[in-house]
């Protein structure tokens, strides 16, 4: 009996100290460094595509929950190592010249369950990419570290839902999967 009360003691202590690290205050600050990154299969063969011409800020708040901010990235700035298939897709598939940017604006910030240095969340908000804007709900996981705070999502994405099109070359001999894998790494320091 002894031992199960202080095993459920043990419990509330450790999720008393979760909830206490989300509950801490989160400082405004701007992107020190970033990288978007998509994962594209296509009939040639799968490509990756990134860059690390990325932008945006974060307003702080008493609570994790209360933050708010945005993150841009330059579509010309879009590489996959392929000179051709880079420029097809700035020019026909993203129209750089019309849509100069993609970005997500965080309208709110939900926090799940804790682990160690990392809190996994889920990040509510805007998407606009190709001049389409969706209202979305993304997974991401929040790391603090030395006055920083690092943003991590991963997922899935339609690039059809946002009229990305261009997607065939070649009468349809070389195709690209609409749907592809999106990553954001990106780290807010003070302002």
């Amino acid at each position: 009996m002894k031992s199960a009360i202080q095993g459920g003691m043990m419990l509330l202590l450790l999720a008393t100290a979760n909830s206490a690290s989300a509950q801490k205050p989160v400082a405004s600050g701007t992107v020190k460094e970033g990288m978007l990154s998509f994962d594209a299969k296509a009939t040639a063969g799968d490509f990756v595509g990134s860059t690390k011409a990325v932008t945006g800020e974060l307003t702080g708040a008493e609570t994790l929950a209360g933050v708010r901010g945005w993150v841009e990235a330059r579509t010309d700035s879009l590489t996959t190592g392929n000179d051709h298939r880079d420029r097809d897709m700035k020019q026909k598939s993203m129209e750089t010249d019309k849509f100069p940017t993609m970005r997500f604006d965080l309208a709110g910030v939900t926090s799940t369950a804790e682990s160690g240095d990392s809190i996994p969340v889920t990040l509510s908000g805007k998407l606009t990419i190709h001049g389409e804007s969706r209202d979305v709900q993304l997974p991401g996981t929040v790391l603090f570290h030395a006055g920083e705070v690092r943003l991590r999502s991963d997922f899935p994405l339609n690039v059809t839902d946002y009229k990305v099109g261009s997607l065939s070359r070649f009468l349809g001999m070389f195709k690209m999967n609409p749907d592809i894998v999106v990553h954001v790494d990106v780290t807010f320091g003070s302002k």
